[in-house]
């Protein structure tokens, strides 16, 4: 294994201890998606470049969706991106009320230098590239305050033009926001970050300052997204990485609620093939049921068709190219690759590294993954959250705090309920998702 600093280590082992999904280092843990990379690097470049990229990544649970776009992201990033997550749900962030998305997306949002939310980091990088860029053309703007503010609002003005021929209210916002920050008035200046990253309820007075009113809706939020690209692009990085993750949500509201969502994931689809976002990586993940069920894409004849994709019965010849990326999900051989990586990981970063290895040897591993999937169901594409869980919280953390501990003769493998999530409650118990009950009304049945 490649040289690990001690922090993504920790941090990979932590989250995995945790049994949630690592926010970075995923490369550590990769098993199965080499047949995907150079597709996602081509596609990668094409945005990097000026185009627009949309992908659908579909599977059932513990098919590794949420690993899989997440692991592009930190590609991504590492080739100058932003990136940001966004978890689809009916309270927080409904698919038809685009403009709650995108403020998740501001608040999410990362680059290779600045955490979450790095909205505001990346408005005054680009304020300062505008100032950088207009001196360059003319040097003696360095020292006449008055002719360089003109100049930057004019070279504003000028990279925001296509934004502004829709949504002027944009550029507006920026304009307000420099005067602000250039008048230290960082009060108004915070407003009118806030409220160009989609926040409700900002200070009136800010936005009166600033020649704006009201909030951001709907329809505002695709020009906002339009600008957040070209602010980006304009600040070194070539393109944002979006991932709009368990759009399979949509199944559980509604059924108007849910057309109105369906409806809005067709005009994004749209608007990106029309060239309105370059420097857009869209990615969404869902079920088989949600991409092919009666009550997820079907209801929607346009979107249907723009995400057809034929498969085969062998996922092996699947085109990586097509708009929808099939994930057969984890087998046995590797589900004990993972478990090797994992516990390789661990170990290089202990003291008891050799004891480990003996200990917790290959065939150790492969022995707790057979017995993981045993007690749910057999399923092992369900398996593999609570197999790290246990791997790393059960069996490594005793073997290296005790030097007498033996997993194969001291640790009896226990799954409670408590510590298992609906669909790997519904395999542990010998059914199927198709069991796990939701909360539906009399309209989602239409």
């Amino acid at each position: 294994m490649t040289e690990v600093s001690t922090r993504r280590r920790r941090d990979v082992i932590d989250a995995l201890r945790r049994g949630t999904v690592p926010e970075a280092g995923l490369d550590l843990l990769a098993v199965g998606l080499d047949r995907f990379q150079t597709t996602l690097d081509s596609e990668l470049s094409a945005v990097a470049e000026g185009g627009a990229v949309f992908k659908a990544v579909r599977g059932e649970y513990g098919a590794g969706k949420t690993f899989f776009t997440r692991h592009l992201a930190e590609r991504a990033v590492r080739r100058g991106f932003a990136a940001a997550e966004v978890q689809i749900s009916e309270t927080q962030t409904p698919l038809h009320r685009l403009e709650t998305v995108y403020r998740r997306i501001t608040e999410t949002l990362r680059t290779s230098s600045m955490p979450p939310s790095a909205f505001r980091g990346v408005l005054d990088s680009w304020l300062y590239t505008l100032e950088s860029d207009a001196i360059a053309a003319e040097p003696a703007l360095e020292t006449d305050e008055a002719a360089l503010d003109h100049a930057v609002q004019s070279l504003m003005e000028q990279r925001l033009a296509v934004v502004s021929s829709r949504t002027p209210i944009f550029a507006q916002a920026l304009r307000g926001y420099r005067a602000a920050a250039l008048a230290g008035d960082s009060a108004s200046a915070d407003a009118l970050a806030a409220w160009m990253g989609g926040q409700p309820q900002v200070a009136a007075s800010a936005k009166r300052a600033a020649g704006i009113r009201g909030d951001l809706d709907h329809f505002g939020a695709m020009g906002f997204l339009q600008g957040l690209l070209v602010v980006l692009r304009d600040a070194g990085h070539p393109g944002l990485l979006l991932v709009l993750d368990e759009v399979e949500t949509l199944q559980r509201v509604r059924g108007d609620v849910r057309d109105k969502a369906l409806n809005a994931l067709r005009q994004l689809i749209d608007e990106i093939d029309s060239g309105r976002f370059p420097g857009l990586y869209l990615v969404m993940t869902g079920t088989t049921a949600f991409y092919d069920g009666q009550s997820g894409v079907s209801r929607l004849a346009p979107l249907a068709q723009r995400l057809a994709t034929d498969f085969g019965p062998d996922a092996r010849f699947d085109n990586p190219r097509a708009v929808q990326l099939r994930l057969p999900g984890f087998g046995h051989d590797s589900l004990v690759e993972l478990g090797q990586k994992v516990r390789d990981l661990y170990a290089g970063g202990s003291d008891h590294e050799g004891r480990i290895r003996a200990v917790v040897d290959d065939s150790y591993v492969a022995t707790l993954a057979d017995a993981v999937a045993g007690r749910l169901g057999g399923r092992v594409g369900v398996s593999p959250r609570v197999y790290l869980k246990k791997l790393i919280s059960d069996v490594l953390d005793r073997v290296d705090l005790y030097d007498d501990f033996d997993p194969r003769t001291h640790y009896p493998l226990t799954l409670s309920d408590a510590e298992l999530t609906p669909e790997e409650r519904a395999a542990a118990n010998g059914g199927t998702l198709d069991d796990i009950e939701l909360d539906l009304s009399a309209d989602d049945l239409d």
